[in-house]
């Protein structure tokens, strides 16, 4: 570790004041672009935009992902490392910032067991993801397009590609049953396609080759640490996912949910409490580590605010990594104080990885398949449909569509005598 560090963000300041010089002054004036990479053992790459403050006294990086932006704020010197904690997950980046041409250090995300660990690098002012200098592409890929990906056991699944380009840029997401894969961006250099994107959770790279403008072949997911799988596609603008589960996903006459849980200063709280008698009551399954849950609990947030005076209540389930019920409530208290959350949300006590999830908390229902999942129960009690995924914002129009659905099957709830 370097020992230039004595106080403060000395060699911060330093480093800052060495790349200001060489970075063009009418360029993003207030942030450094850089060029993000981790690391994975298996010797694939996936790469990020990151922007840092100029500011040394009010540092703020920024993750970039097309259209979306995650601030880190809270920036911290622990030694000749700094310490940036993401504002939702547990996840958080140890940097040693000694070279003005390459910082190194670490990717810390939260698992079952502590913390999972990735190399990470970062390169001040490189403003790409992929390739300075990518290939003037052979086709455009605007559209939709039906995915294959198949999986190390050689079983496969199925999901709805949606890309967007624009000469060598490209953005677009993946759908899948649990939701979508947020914001993509990268590019299409000759015949190939990179892709990409890291939220603080989750961490996903896409190459493929395209063949023509109607296929896609050749590809690799990779996910986290180790996860990969090969993918094809093949435009089609009317590929489709598979549907919900059963409207009513529930065990045969135990249509009414009997649940009782903490909430995060350690309240109990029931589905059978009076504040949500002769309610609509819409619950959410999530877990804090989950970004398809950020997306719902975000628009969530914002719903029950609208609709808590027409006699709409809203709960969370948390489903976390580790049964330690203190670990649990700091980070769903993260995702509270995000997104400013005024309905419960209650710690279940039980991890997302638990196969006895269903049998542990809700034993009335079938199968806890994915998170989020939402359970939208009536007035008298009732669970009258049970809804998998959420498509966030990413999703562009299917976003909208999923709104509008709330929207609408809510207030049908509502006019239920």
């Amino acid at each position: 570790m370097s020992k230039c560090i004595k106080s403060g963000f000395v060699f911060f300041n330093f480093i800052f004041f060495l790349i200001v010089i060489a970075y063009p002054q009418d360029v993003k004036k207030n942030f450094i672009t850089c060029r993000a990479v981790i690391h994975r053992p298996d010797g694939n790459e996936i790469p990020f935009t990151m922007l840092v403050s100029r500011d040394p006294k009010k540092p703020v990086w920024v993750i970039s992902n097309g259209a979306e932006h995650i601030e880190l704020k809270s920036i911290k010197r622990l030694g000749d490392t700094l310490v940036a904690l993401f504002p939702v997950f547990e996840s958080q980046f140890h940097l040693s910032i000694q070279r003005q041409e390459e910082w190194e250090g670490f990717w810390y995300k939260g698992a079952a067991m502590g913390f999972a660990t990735q190399a990470l690098s970062v390169y001040p002012n490189q403003d790409f993801r992929f390739k300075a200098n990518p290939e003037k592409p052979h086709y455009t890929i605007t559209g939709r397009w039906a995915v294959t990906f198949t999986r190390a056991n050689n079983t496969t699944r199925s999901a709805v590609a949606e890309f967007s380009q624009s000469g060598n840029k490209l953005t677009g997401t993946f759908l899948n049953p649990s939701g979508d894969y947020r914001y993509l961006e990268g590019i299409v250099s000759g015949d190939s396609l990179m892709l990409s994107t890291f939220d603080g959770s989750h961490a996903y790279s896409f190459h493929a080759l395209i063949a023509s403008d109607q296929q896609i072949s050749s590809g690799l997911y990779c996910s986290g640490t180790a996860h990969k799988e090969s993918w094809t596609a093949v435009k089609n603008a009317d590929a489709k996912l598979p549907g919900d589960p059963p409207t009513l996903a529930v065990h045969e006459n135990a249509e009414y949910l009997n649940f009782s849980f903490p909430d995060i200063e350690g309240k109990m709280i029931s589905i059978r409490d009076k504040q949500f008698k002769d309610k609509v009551v819409i619950i959410q399954l999530l877990g804090s580590w989950c970004p398809n849950c950020m997306d719902e609990t975000a628009f969530m947030s914002e719903f029950y605010k609208k609709n808590k005076n027409r006699g709409v209540e809203v709960i969370g389930l948390a489903y976390e990594y580790s049964t330690d019920l203190e670990r649990s409530k700091k980070s769903v208290q993260k995702f509270r104080d995000r997104f400013d959350v005024k309905y419960p949300l209650l710690i279940t006590g039980v991890t997302a990885a638990d196969s006895l999830r269903t049998e542990k908390t809700l034993p009335q229902l079938k199968k806890i398949e994915n998170f989020p999942t939402t359970i939208f129960v009536d007035k008298s009690g009732r669970v009258r449909k049970i809804h998998t995924g959420f498509n966030g914002p990413a999703t562009g129009e299917h976003y909208d569509e999923q709104k509008n659905f709330f929207n609408e099957f809510v207030d049908v709830l509502l006019k239920d005598l």
